[in-house]
């Protein structure tokens, strides 16, 4: 089982963003990769979220850096830019716990089978529902893989991020680090100083991702590659030999 979970404090945090950033970095370093994402709703309105219009769709960007197709990563995708319980529900449909954690489990093993590393990007913030009885949090448990949290550098960030890792630890979760995103080229005094609040009061690492210049995965891996994603994998660096 190799791979990371990313989560959020809130949506439109660039979530997504980072993923594909990971994904893209690991693939251009010959890791074979894979990638997960429980639902993506607001397909009618591209520009509901954060994520610029001209950027893809989660599932098409996702798939995009890791060479896979984009309705492999997500089996579940609507329209409206709601929550999924209430996209599916719109769609006369029922998501439940079984099946979201069943698809959740297929995409590990899957990974697992073909030597390949997943990420898994969550939907929304960490206590975001899937189902009556299912939030993201309790999907990232079942999984039991290491966590990212992706956060805003900007002004409201410190609070929810600290309550993010707050409920992610009281759940058991293995927090690996906070990546602010985007982080400017000029980072403000408040953004700097968010960053040194939230690894301080968080007990926490703090790394930033830069903003990426347009969807392409050759931008994508040059933003993701600054970011220790082998060392958040558990690989020890390697030691040079004598000769």
């Amino acid at each position: 089982m190799r791979g990371l979970f990313v989560t959020g404090t809130d949506t439109g945090v660039g979530k997504t963003v980072l993923s594909a950033a990971l994904l893209a970095a690991m693939a251009a370093h010959g890791e074979r990769v894979s990638a997960h994402k429980p639902a993506v709703t607001g397909l009618d309105d591209p520009g509901a979220d954060a994520t610029p219009r001209h950027w893809p769709a989660d599932h098409e960007l996702l798939g995009a850096a890791a060479g896979i197709s984009a309705d492999e990563i997500a089996p579940l995708r609507y329209g409206p830019a709601v929550s999924p319980m209430l996209a599916a529900e719109l769609a006369g449909e029922t998501l439940t716990a079984t099946r979201l954690l069943a698809a959740g489990a297929a995409a590990l093993s899957a990974s697992d089978a073909t030597d390949r590393t997943l990420i898994v990007e969550g939907v929304g913030g960490l206590l975001s529902p899937l189902a009556d009885n299912l939030t993201v949090c309790d999907l990232a448990v079942a999984l039991r893989l290491p966590l990212l949290i992706a956060a805003r550098p900007g002004l409201g960030t410190i609070n929810h991020t600290l309550l993010t890792l707050q409920c992610a630890r009281a759940a058991g979760l293995s927090v690996r680090a906070v990546v602010l995103t985007p982080w400017p080229p000029q980072p403000s005094a408040l953004e700097r100083s968010n960053l040194e609040a939230i690894a301080r009061f968080g007990f926490v690492e703090v790394h930033t991702l830069g903003r990426a210049s347009g969807p392409e995965i050759a931008a994508l891996a040059r933003v993701g590659a600054e970011l220790p994603w082998r060392r958040w994998l558990g690989e020890r660096p390697r030691v040079a030999q004598a000769s």
